[in-house]
């Protein structure tokens, strides 16, 4: 006898990268049997993936975890939602109560912001729990582009996007979108976007150690070494000033310290980091040139020039160089998008600024960026006394897995043992989460509605879509956001109070501060009478729409028309477009003077760093990391569609440096770094430069305790071994990934 199941179909904007496309699903019953890309969408119009064709596969991986884990007789075992937030409550709280909330450290791993829990939540909870001890991927990824944003702009959330659209000339440094899908730059069909400005006329630059598929694309590939992306940024700067090509354009009147900037270059001049980068200085003035002479043009760096000792004054070169050449704010240059979910847009003014530094880590001195410090200095904070402070004793894991993300996994992986007690919020048994006292698993994506908060504020075309959970909550599971909700009332002592409590604490205290906010729609009024006017089936779709509503789209709660709300978002289920980027300065700024600093001090009190970096040659082997188009760190390794083939844990290195090595292709072959050593398979290419190799991110599958079957069988190595955390970039506390000195043999080969 044989059953049929009605198929249908649901929506579901993708959340397995940073491109956000929208997806239709075909769904059969309760399991999602095929994805593609909706046509209607009104951002990407029809683009996927690999990954996102993979969406039915990533959603029902067996290995998910479909209840609570909860540590018993040094076990974990299957338990109730009650039994495991009991658990958590009474390993938290005397932590809490006993040391003080910097006791109590909170890991942020990057999945956060590809989900609503992960964006609406752990603010609250660390607000309400006061702690300082919070860690999170950006310092192992982006936090130099938030500084320098910060430092220029006051904010470190402005980040300014490329115009990719409308541009003339796009400069990439670090940055292989091809595989990547983009990065701080929300672009659905990156891809296509390049070939449309190829297919325009425009010219396509790529710096990049490596010749990448992105690469691949460009009219002009300069192979630079690793590293040195801000002296050759730094060069250009000098052409400009040298050459008499800046113009700043509209920009002029709204910018300080230009003539300070000039002196502050007058070292690097393109003769002088010619060397250092290995590119000659012909090309340099080449790039700076061309950059001055496009009708509009944008630069746009991204994590590999962000992983490197000057992570920050690279990004803040590549703002600096659109600056110069008036294409910040400009159409066709790069642009501050403005997404439905922005807080109303204050008047301009002068602002408080940004300060780095506020506090310091209790080990290693190291300054806090953004509320952070490094995830590197992790481990040393559990598993170091100092007569400051207490380290971390309790720990809070989010969707996090810094054993294989860190520096020194190995090392954390000892610390995390140590800990009084750890709770993780994740669909599997990794790395990480092995360690943890309770593990809270939330829902597959399907199970999740959706909302981009923090990729909205990067895409290259304003626009706004919320989809709903495609299929119900399966029985026995519990949505993701009251998860997080639960573990805010278990970590700040309200252990069993209705987790509703959480959002309308959060809805009172944000409407109670907009009707105090004189530039704010809702100036004046009663936060009851708006609070009762909040639509939404929850508390987290009435914090959605009361973010619509007092956003720069919004209907300010009736104030205005035709303004967004939840259910007009709601009545376009394919999206809505809000139209291209526009300028927006001075509004966004946020500084103490009010205009564009172009020379904050923090940045010229490391100059110097990047001076004597002129004269530095690296003696041996460089390694680098690398993307691949079918992964996303450690998370897609346990998907059987998306390993194999090159997603593979391979060392790439020259055929020449092979040749001197003794290494053929295949060999296997030894890494040594500081942090210690792995053996991976060489993988002999053309498509590196000589004395560069590079192994890719997110792998190393092969610890004990975990419940990833398919990632187990072809764990590969985990390249973050090879560093042992002492590298940092000093402003933003970002670990140095990219041009770290490694050695390499044939495996039986003394190192």
């Amino acid at each position: 006898m044989s059953t049929t199941t009605d198929s249908r179909t649901a929506l579901r904007i993708c959340p397995l990268c940073e491109a956000t496309c929208g997806l239709t699903l075909t769904i059969e019953g309760t399991r999602v049997t095929g994805a593609r890309g909706d046509r209607a969408d009104v951002f990407s119009q029809g683009f996927i993936c690999p990954k996102g064709a993979s969406f039915g596969a990533v959603d029902a991986d067996p290995d998910r975890l479909r209840t609570p884990l909860v540590r018993k007789d040094g076990e974990l075992r299957e338990a109730t939602w009650e039994e495991a937030f009991d658990a958590v409550a009474a390993g938290l709280r005397p932590v809490v109560e006993t040391y003080g909330p910097h006791a109590v450290g909170v890991v942020l791993g990057n999945p956060n912001v590809h989900t609503m829990a992960g964006a609406l939540y752990p603010p609250v909870l660390l607000g309400a729990l006061g702690t300082r001890s919070l860690f999170t991927a950006s310092t192992v990824d982006q936090m130099p582009k938030h500084v320098s944003s910060g430092l220029l702009y006051g904010d470190a959330h402005t980040i300014p996007v490329p115009d990719l659209d409308r541009t003339d000339h796009l400069l990439l440094i670090g940055a292989n979108p091809l595989e990547s899908n983009g990065s701080l730059c929300t672009a659905p069909d990156f891809p296509g976007k390049l070939r449309a400005l190829k297919a325009r006329g425009g010219t396509l630059t790529v710096i990049d150690p490596r010749r990448t598929r992105t690469a691949k694309l460009a009219d002009r590939h300069v192979a630079i070494r690793p590293g040195t992306d801000a002296l050759l940024l730094a060069a250009m700067a000098y052409v400009l000033f040298e050459e008499k090509l800046t113009d700043l354009g509209e920009l002029a009147e709204l910018v300080q310290g230009l003539d300070e900037l000039s002196h502050a270059v007058r070292d690097f001049t393109p003769e002088a980091a010619a060397e250092a980068c290995d590119v000659d200085a012909g090309t340099i003035r080449t790039l700076a040139r061309e950059l001055a002479a496009a009708s509009t043009a944008a630069v746009y760096g991204r994590i590999g020039s962000c992983t490197v000792p000057h992570g920050t004054l690279a990004s803040w070169l590549v703002d600096v160089l659109n600056i110069l050449t008036g294409n910040l704010d400009r159409p066709g240059g790069a642009l501050f998008p403005l997404a439905a979910t922005d807080k109303t847009p204050r008047p301009a003014g002068p602002g408080r600024g940004f300060a780095l530094g506020r506090w310091h880590s209790r080990v290693g001195r190291h300054p806090e960026a953004k509320g952070e410090l490094p995830i590197a200095a992790l481990a040393e904070e559990i598993d170091t006394a100092t007569a400051e402070g207490e380290p971390v004793r309790a720990l809070i894991a989010v969707a996090a897995n810094p054993v294989l993300s860190a520096p020194d996994g190995d090392r954390l992986d000892k610390a995390l043992d140590s800990l009084d007690f750890m709770v993780s919020v994740d669909p599997y048994l990794n790395e990480t989460s092995r360690h943890a006292d309770v593990v809270l698993p939330p829902p597959p994506p399907s199970q999740s509605p959706h909302h981009d908060f923090a990729f909205n504020t990067l895409a290259v075309r304003n626009q706004v879509r919320y989809t709903r959970a495609a299929v119900p909550l399966e029985p026995g599971r519990m949505a993701e956001t009251e998860i997080l909700a639960r573990l805010v009332l278990a970590a700040t002592g309200m252990h069993g109070a209705d987790p509703s409590a959480v959002d309308a604490m959060v809805i009172d205290q944000t409407l109670g501060k907009a009707v105090k906010e004189p530039h704010s729609p809702v100036h004046g009024r009663d936060p009851r009478e708006l609070a009762a006017a909040l639509t939404g089936d929850n508390g987290p779709e009435r914090r959605l729409d009361m973010m619509l509503r007092l956003g720069p789209y919004g209907d300010g709660f009736g104030a205005r028309r035709e303004g967004l709300n939840l259910d007009k978002l709601l009545d376009q289920p394919h999206g809505i477009d809000l139209g291209p980027l526009q300028p927006r300065l001075p509004q966004p700024l946020k500084t103490r003077s009010g205009r564009v600093e172009l020379l904050p001090q923090p940045i010229a009190d490391d100059l110097p760093r990047l001076r004597d970096a002129l004269r530095r040659r690296p003696d041996g082997l460089v390694l680098i990391g690398r993307r691949h188009l079918r992964s996303n760190n450690s998370w897609m390794h346990n998907i059987p569609a998306l390993t194999g083939g090159t997603n593979r844990c391979t060392l790439h290195l020259h055929p020449d440096d092979a040749e001197r090595l003794g290494i053929a292709d295949g060999d296997a072959v030894r890494i040594k770094g500081a942090g210690g050593e792995v053996t991976a398979p060489a993988e002999v290419t053309d498509g590196i430069r000589r004395g560069v190799v590079s192994l890719p991110h997110g792998w190393g599958h092969d610890r004990p305790g975990t419940r990833m079957s398919h990632a187990a069988t072809d764990p590969g190595v985990n390249v973050n071994q090879l560093l042992d955390g002492s590298l940092l970039d000093p402003l933003s506390g970002n670990a140095v990934l990219n041009g770290v000195p490694v050695e390499v043999a044939p495996t039986g080969t003394t190192l």
